[in-house]
């Protein structure tokens, strides 16, 4: 079992920035992958960026390239999303997903545990 915990949401200005933090614990795996995904009002839950535990693989959705970088410290066994130039768009709840198996991946259905969100809301 793996459990995830999301910080570091709020509300923001446009052009701001936040980062978030997904705090990992129980089972471990070296071969594991990050992700962080978000779910606007209506809308489906989309992936946002995703990385290997290392961080050797590294994948962002085209919406946040550029804005957005996804990290890992082994140590505190925390993934990082630090968010700048934030938009109005950008206003989600934002979800932290752990995939078992090696292989950075943007399928919703491919990460096995989630954590409970944290809401970001970016005001114009």
């Amino acid at each position: 079992q793996v459990e995830l915990v999301e910080s570091g949401g709020g509300l923001v200005q446009t052009g701001g920035s936040l980062r978030l933090s997904c705090a990992a614990s129980g089972r471990a795996f070296s071969s594991r992958t990050m992700g962080w995904f978000r779910q606007a009002p209506g809308k489906e839950r989309e992936f946002v960026a995703a990385t290997s535990w290392s961080g050797a693989s590294t994948l962002y959705a085209d919406s946040v390239k550029g804005r957005f970088t996804i990290s890992t410290d082994n140590v505190k066994d925390t993934v990082y999303l630090q968010m700048n130039s934030l938009k109005p768009e950008d206003t989600a709840r934002y979800y932290c997903a752990a995939r078992l198996t090696a292989g950075v991946r943007t399928e919703r259905s491919a990460y096995h545990y989630w954590g409970q969100g944290t809401q970001v809301t970016v005001s114009s």
